[in-house]
Parts: structure tokens; C-alpha cells; sequence
């Protein structure tokens, strides 16, 4: 697996980890490198059948609709894959808002144990250290309102650098104003993108070699891009980039 996807990965468990329901009709299936994925579909029948039980209409019908979605998922595998299958699948609040969820994956490494559970929250505990590495990866988010450098190294993450920025923004009236204001602006927006190279350099150089694993770009509009293909970063932290990850604003 690559810096990027292992990255990746870890965004996505500390995103199923941190979802919650409202009831209990999140299911958490995990099946281990080996087991029978009929098993797996026999388990999800019996668990429908279970469900009919349930006192509550509107939890009853969350649950059955979880389940159907776990059952649906399986059907994408012809088998268990080399590490194991996690399959997570049901009503997450969001915002205020109710979504269905429903994700199915091989994890990195092999599954030591199997699970299901239907509760309010994905559990994601038996995940989280079969995404931790010894490796440490730096990244940067960069905006057009400021840039923050920092390293994930497992589950930690440091802050390294961090600071903001005015940039002006386009100019709406004609003639030589504009020219004038459009060129000032860019050269803002150079220097702006010079900067982050420069601390770029402070924060994944040391002893005259690349400090971390890989390097991520993040942020929206085109900024990151800008700073990762452009000439302006060190040769050593360019050639460290194995990612770029597009982000909101805000």
C-alpha cells in the first residue's frame, strides 16, 4: 500500500470512528482472512430475522435497512480478500442531517479477529493499528487564506508551522487599473507561494535530506498544485510529493 493510500486510509477510519447514529442501527462486520464469506451472508440472515423483534418501528426499519446494505455489499466480493473484509453500513447524523452509509474495504493487513455489532457508532478499534507505521509523513495545507505544515507519525499529529495571508482579491473594473492591480496581484500571490516553498524547506530538511516518509499537498482551488509542479520548492521536498488531496474551503 502506498503513502498516499495508507494516508487515505487513516482519514477514513478516523472518519468511520468519529460518526454517529441515532440508534442503534450501525452495523460493524469484520471478517477474518480465511473465513467463508457464506458464513458472513448467513449471518446477516439470521441477524434479519432477529430484527423483526425490535419494539421500535423506526429502529427496526434503520436496522433491516443496515443489514440489507451489508448484504448487498458482500455481493460486490466473490471472496474474502488476503487481509479480511470490513464492512460498515447504516444511518450516520451528520450536520443535523440523517445520511445512509454503507462502505465495504480489505484493510492493509490481516484481520486478527471477526465482528459483528449493531450499535450507534461504527467500530473501527480493531482498524486503527493495522493502519499504524513507523513511518512519519509530513504534509501541507495551503489556501488562499494561509498554509499549515505539519507530520501525522501513527496516531499523533504536530503542527510544525503555520501562518496566514491577504491576498487580494480580482478586480472588477477596466482599463489600466485593472492591469496594474491584476499584476500586483500576482506578484503577491508569488511571493505567497515562495514563502510556503521556503517553509517547506525548514519543516522537511534536516541534515540536508528529506525528513519524512512522503509528502501530501492539500487544500482547494489550485494552490497546491501551484506549489508542487511549479520550480519554486526544494528538488528534495518535490520529489518527496506522492499526493495531491483536494479539500473545502473554510
Amino acid at each position: 500500500m502506498s503513502a498516499a493510500e495508507i494516508w487515505r486510509g487513516k482519514r477514513m477510519v478516523e472518519a468511520l470512528g468519529n460518526s454517529k447514529g441515532d440508534g442503534t442501527s450501525m452495523i460493524s462486520l469484520l471478517i477474518k482472512p480465511g473465513d467463508n464469506i457464506h458464513q458472513a451472508a448467513n449471518l446477516l440472515a439470521q441477524e434479519m430475522g432477529t430484527a423483526v423483534n425490535i419494539k421500535s418501528r423506526v429502529n427496526r426499519a434503520a436496522v433491516q435497512q443496515a443489514i440489507t446494505s451489508a448484504q448487498s455489499q458482500l455481493k460486490l466480493w466473490k471472496g474474502i480478500p488476503p487481509n479480511g473484509l470490513c464492512v460498515y453500513c447504516g444511518n450516520v447524523m451528520k450536520d443535523g442531517a440523517q445520511t445512509h452509509q454503507t462502505l465495504s474495504f480489505e484493510p492493509p493487513r490481516p484481520l486478527k479477529s471477526g465482528l459483528y455489532l449493531c450499535d450507534n457508532r461504527f467500530h473501527t478499534e480493531a482498524l486503527q493499528e493495522l493502519f499504524e507505521t513507523d513511518n512519519k509523513f509530513g504534509f501541507i495545507v495551503i489556501s488562499g487564506h494561509g498554509a499549515l505544515f505539519g507530520v501525522l507519525n501513527g496516531n499523533s499529529r504536530e503542527v510544525l508551522h503555520e501562518f496566514s495571508v491577504e491576498l487580494p482579491r480580482k478586480h472588477g473594473r477596466g482599463g489600466q487599473s485593472s492591469v496594474r492591480f491584476a499584476r500586483l496581484r500576482m506578484e503577491r500571490r508569488h511571493a505567497y507561494l515562495v514563502k510556503c516553498a521556503e517553509a517547506a524547506t525548514q519543516c522537511f530538511i534536516s541534515n540536508h535530506v528529506v525528513n519524512v516518509k512522503a509528502l501530501l499537498l492539500a487544500g482547494p482551488a489550485d494552490f497546491k498544485r501551484e506549489l508542487g509542479e511549479g520550480d519554486l520548492l526544494d528538488p528534495r521536498v518535490k520529489k518527496a510529493v506522492v499526493a495531491y488531496l483536494d479539500t473545502g474551503y473554510g
